[in-house]
């Protein structure tokens, strides 16, 4: 299938069990050159939601993905990014938490790079609500880890808006085996290993209080990242 003309852009969204936010979020989208790309991998009536969306919004182009089986927000991503039909990809989270403005600022940015991501934690970001302090002691420390055991530079692995040229995604999308919310750095990683330039920029966030990440997923996404970088023959 061949994209349309003003299909810009393919951004996909993971959305797992996001009936009460994904109506929202659709709210604040006002218009997008591009395919928003809903994965629906949930229990809840998400993807029905989405559809009706979908029937009303003749302004945006919704595709809707239903999968019966969790895929984990990494799993979900990969399926979104296999389906995109535009030649500049990206992602970012159901809550909200980065506006579609920013996405679309992120998009003009590929023109001096293969992959640009949003960062909370450099100069010129702008946290509209911040995480508690706890979180923010979570995420420093887990940064920490990911430049000691991936050698990466950046400031914001986890921050959920990222966009890069299709062609970089391609290259090493066989070779990820991530599925869970270590997904992010893995792919930076890879990118990374392939020769391709990601650059970090400051974001417009707002912190979202019903957070999908929980402390059993913590454990879950240390063990995968000590796996991909010591246990996976992948590489």
């Amino acid at each position: 299938m061949t994209p349309k003309q003003n299909e810009k852009y393919s951004l996909v969204i993971p959305a797992y069990n996001e009936e009460e936010r994904i109506s929202p979020l659709f709210d604040a989208i006002t218009g997008f050159e591009g395919e928003l790309i809903v994965v629906c991998d949930g229990t809840d009536g998400t993807a029905d939601v989405v559809d009706r969306i979908a029937t009303l919004r003749h302004d945006l182009n919704i595709r809707c993905l239903r999968f019966d089986h969790r895929l984990g927000k990494g799993g979900g991503v990969i399926e979104g990014l296999i389906a995109a039909r535009s030649p500049l990809v990206g992602y970012f989270d159901a809550d909200g938490s980065t506006g579609i403005d920013e996405m679309e600022r992120l998009f003009l940015m590929l023109s001096a790079a293969d992959g640009v991501i949003g960062s909370r934690w450099v100069s010129g970001s702008a946290l509209k609500i911040r995480q508690s302090f706890l979180r923010q002691l979570e995420s420093r420390a887990f940064n920490l880890l990911i430049r000691i055991l991936f050698g990466l530079a950046y400031h914001d692995t986890q921050c959920g808006a990222k966009v890069f040229k299709k062609s970089a995604i391609d290259a090493v999308l066989p070779k990820i085996i991530s599925r869970g919310f270590e997904f992010d750095v893995e792919l930076l990683w890879r990118l990374n290993r392939a020769g391709f330039h990601v650059i970090e920029v400051p974001i417009a966030w707002q912190n979202k209080e019903d957070s999908r990440v929980r402390k059993s997923d913590m454990i879950r996404m240390l063990s995968g990242l000590f796996w991909v970088r010591f246990g996976s023959k992948k590489q």
